[in-house]
């Protein structure tokens, strides 16, 4: 089986960064972090592939500035055999369509039986873009689980609800989306992260798979959060609960 988990390299969330003052784009650095929703992805991938054996391989697909390979490397590092990466400087502020068209033409190239995604990225929290992987590569989609199980060419799992879950089963080829709580990813260790270093990593442009980017995001403005005001002190002198229902009331909360 040829597992294909969709992964983004991001900029670090704890490390300060700056915009773009032309485009209001995050200037995003060389060393760029696996985003964490991915590890999740990545831990289901490799379980499924220690499950079936020999047969199975795992190949990260992601779209993003190479830079230095930091966060492909840590998803290298988990396991993974190998990594393809399409950087063009043509896919600058991608909106989450384009992003996948090209995963799409990037899988197709390579092949796949089943794609696992994250339910959505940190650095952008669109949450569409795995349904429309899934509609391009006209497979069936099974998303937010929070169980997943292989039965032969089958994929059966929990899918998270509000109310609950719900038991949803496709054959391959499907593509997946994983939430946080689904396994508990595995951390690298030495020998892993040494085999990273030489594990292939195929790097390709949108001319390389066929694509030309037609849809961009504009970002139009960035305003600052305004400055935090002063709260009000309401002293209780027994009827402080009115003063307080009546705050909740102007805030059009109650």
């Amino acid at each position: 089986m040829k597992i294909a988990v969709c992964v983004k390299q991001i900029p670090d969330p704890a490390a300060p960064y700056d915009l773009d003052p032309d485009t209001n784009f995050v200037v995003r650095p060389d060393d760029q972090v696996l985003d964490d929703t991915d590890r999740y992805g990545v831990e289901v991938g490799l379980q499924l592939a220690e499950e079936i054996g020999e047969d199975a391989t795992v190949t990260l697909v992601s779209m993003s500035p190479s830079g230095t390979l930091q966060g492909i490397r840590q998803a290298l590092a988990m396991g993974a055999d190998r990594a393809i990466i399409i950087d063009d400087a043509a896919l600058r502020g991608a909106d989450a369509l384009t992003t996948a068209q090209v995963l799409a033409a990037a899988l197709r190239e390579d092949g796949f039986d089943l794609v696992i995604a994250g339910t959505e990225s940190t650095d952008g929290y669109a949450g569409v873009m795995p349904q429309q992987l899934a509609g391009l590569l006209e497979v069936p989609s099974l998303t937010f689980a929070r169980k997943v199980e292989r039965d032969g060419e089958t994929i059966r799992i929990e899918r998270q609800t509000q109310a609950g879950y719900n038991v949803v089963e496709a054959k391959t080829p499907a593509l997946l989306t994983v939430t946080s709580g689904v396994v508990e990813p595995r951390y690298p260790n030495f020998k892993g992260i040494m085999q990273a270093k030489k594990k292939p990593v195929d790097t390709k442009t949108c001319a390389d798979l066929g694509v030309t980017p037609v849809t961009q995001q504009v970002i139009q403005a960035v305003e600052p959060v305004p400055a935090r005001q002063a709260g009000e002190v309401i002293e209780d002198e027994g009827e402080g609960y009115l003063k307080i229902i009546e705050k909740l009331e102007e805030a059009k909360v109650i």
